[in-house]
């Protein structure tokens, strides 16, 4: 099942994507079944009974084409438009991307996840523009991440009961300024600039990704492969970074966690290659679909 966050005209809110159109709360009144939370972060929180309502939603769709609008007329926004925490990230999660970054040049792999998070006000959605910091930044850079949604409140989870807690799944672009990670000396500040963390373009839900191991992680910029990587090479996969995580930390629903990226970006390339106005980067992600963003002028 896929959710979306999408306006309309009248503002943002949720919606259920079937057979090509989104059903939204007032969809699913005009279907005569209850109606459907008002956002994202509360539907996550209401779990499976709000869960069941999209269910028949999707159902009803079927026997009801009319019902929604067509999804090319709304607009679509992050999943999740403000997160209310931080975005918490895994850096260095892929062996190949590791041997690649200078950072760990000659390093063996890390043996436990580094984490990071950039700061909730660098979401965008899908279709939105990745500001190009003119005068702040001049080595804007792509990574193509799988994201996790946190559907439970937990802490303290064995990596056994982790995938659990998933509500789904969507897809991220860590987008990075270099120049700004290798002068703090750190990685957020760098990463957390307006812009800087485009997702969407829905949430699958959980049930359709069995394995979160076995997705194909793409990324293109203006048409040319960049990075084409699967997540069975993470490092640590999705089930033990959640689990390193709750330890001793309370995760709550809507908690965002991107999982890392393959090999290719662009510092790691030779000669290194950096994003520039107008340049348009799509992450495409096995079983959940195309995040396609434009980089804004200068």
């Amino acid at each position: 099942m896929r959710l979306v966050t999408f306006d309309a005209g009248a503002g943002p809110g949720l919606g259920v994507v079937a057979g090509g159109r989104v059903i939204d709360a007032d969809g699913a009144t005009a279907a005569g079944l209850p109606g459907l939370p008002a956002d994202m972060l509360s539907f996550i929180e209401a779990g499976d009974d709000a869960l069941s309502v999209a269910r028949a939603v999707v159902e009803a769709a079927g026997a009801n084409l009319s019902l929604g609008r067509p999804i090319d007329t709304v607009r679509l926004l992050a999943p999740i438009p403000r997160p209310r925490k931080n975005v918490m990230c895994v850096g260095l999660n892929y062996a190949e991307h590791a041997r690649e970054s200078r950072s760990v040049a000659g390093a063996e792999p890390p043996k436990w996840p580094v984490f990071f998070t950039k700061a909730p006000t660098c979401v965008i959605g899908p279709g939105d523009v990745i500001p190009y910091p003119q005068g702040i930044s001049y080595q804007v850079d792509w990574e193509a991440e799988l994201v996790v949604v946190i559907g439970k409140r937990c802490r303290d989870i064995s990596e056994a009961e982790a995938l659990s807690f998933v509500f789904g799944y969507t897809a991220g672009n860590d987008v990075t300024a270099r120049d700004l990670q290798q002068r703090h000396q750190q990685w957020f500040k760098g990463k957390s600039l307006d812009g800087f963390c485009p997702m969407g373009p829905w949430i699958v839900t959980a049930d359709e990704i069995t394995d979160p191991q076995a997705l194909r992680v793409q990324l293109r910029v203006d048409g040319v492969t960049k990075q084409d990587g699967a997540t069975a090479d993470m490092i640590h996969p999705v089930a033990k970074l959640i689990a390193a995580l709750s330890a001793g930390m309370t995760l709550e629903p809507g908690d965002l966690l991107m999982t890392g990226t393959p090999a290719g970006v662009g510092v790691g390339r030779q000669p290194p290659e950096f994003l520039r106005p107008g340049a348009v980067v799509g992450v495409e992600i096995s079983g959940i679909g195309l995040l396609r963003n434009v980089v804004g002028a200068a």
